[in-house]
């Protein structure tokens, strides 16, 4: 695509993208396990050394970011250039939802457990209005099995993280609609995205719809598609970043419309929204380790405790 602005490169896997009010886009560098600045006008400095595999990044309602901490990857090199990730790494813990201060730098791990157990690999978040947060956890893969992935609500003080949708596969992209009445998830081996009515802060209605995850589908990709992570636009369109067929899948509410931006890396795997009235998307591309913006047909979503 002609119109896309390269914003930096030489970035170690980035993902988790956040659109600060001063211009610069937040990040993390899974590969490098770092929680990174990328200024306006390029330069990248890094805010916090995580460990293990950084994912998913989200402000919260005291101002820190907060990340999904997946416990880390191998990973694979193709051609010096091709970055890729691979099963679950030799020294593999835990997942774990960190939360750090971004002016000094501090890392508080809130949870390394929901009330179900272990966190396996968080991968994804998302704040609603009353404080607390949603997150995937996508689980490991090893070379013979892998977990089976589940969403979790989570309070910011790090006081309850409970299991609440179960029986997912490989769930990543996490977000909500405008009006915070819909929960969104995207499974990414099936190439699905998912929705639950909000029943509740940090509750929603599993219904008997026939899935093992009591959800909706929202809408199933042809073909060999995976899905990442997501965000939703202002006008209530899951934009989901696409791998292999690399690009964003944008999703109307209801299902019907669906379109894809091409994007010149195989894994495409993230998208937030910024700039004035919210009308750039800010999008990762990881395998090439480059952040890059473009137009957006429609507002992106102001988030809770960033845009507002």
């Amino acid at each position: 695509m002609s119109n896309i602005t390269e914003m930096t490169t030489g970035l170690r896997f980035p993902e988790g993208p956040v659109a600060m009010p001063d211009g610069s886009i937040i990040l993390v560098e899974i590969e490098r396990q770092t929680l990174s600045r990328v200024s306006p006008n390029g330069e990248v400095s890094v805010v916090a050394e995580l460990g293990g595999g950084p994912n998913g990044a989200a402000i919260g309602p005291d101002g820190r970011c907060y990340v999904c901490n997946n416990g880390g990857f191998e990973w694979l090199e193709r051609d010096g250039k091709k970055l890729m990730t691979g099963l679950q790494h030799a020294a593999y813990e835990t997942g774990s939802i960190q939360a750090v201060d971004l002016q000094t730098g501090t890392v508080e791990t809130l949870y390394t457990h929901s009330d179900q157990g272990q966190l396996r690999g968080p991968n994804d978040l998302v704040f609603d209005a009353h404080g607390g947060f949603w997150f995937t956890d996508l689980g490991k893969t090893r070379q013979r099995d892998m977990d089976r992935g589940f969403i979790c609500y989570a309070k910011a003080d790090g006081s309850e993280c409970r299991q609440v949708i179960r029986a997912m596969v490989t769930p990543n992209g996490i977000g909500l609609s405008p009006d915070g009445s819909r929960l969104y998830a995207a499974e990414t081996i099936p190439g699905r995205v998912w929705w639950w009515a909000i029943s509740e802060p940090g509750q929603v209605r599993l219904e008997r719809t026939g899935a093992p995850n009591r959800g909706r589908l929202l809408v199933g990709l042809p073909g060999y598609q995976e899905l990442d992570s997501l965000a939703v636009d202002g006008e209530g369109y899951v934009c989901v970043a696409t791998l292999h067929n690399g690009g964003i899948t944008a999703i109307s509410p209801d299902g019907r419309d669906v379109t894809h931006t091409p994007m010149p890396d195989a894994a495409t795997t993230n998208i937030c929204f910024g700039g004035e009235g919210l009308r750039t998307a800010y999008i990762t591309l990881s395998e090439s380790g480059r952040l890059v913006s473009i137009p957006w047909p429609r507002p992106g979503l102001a988030l809770n405790y960033l845009n507002r």
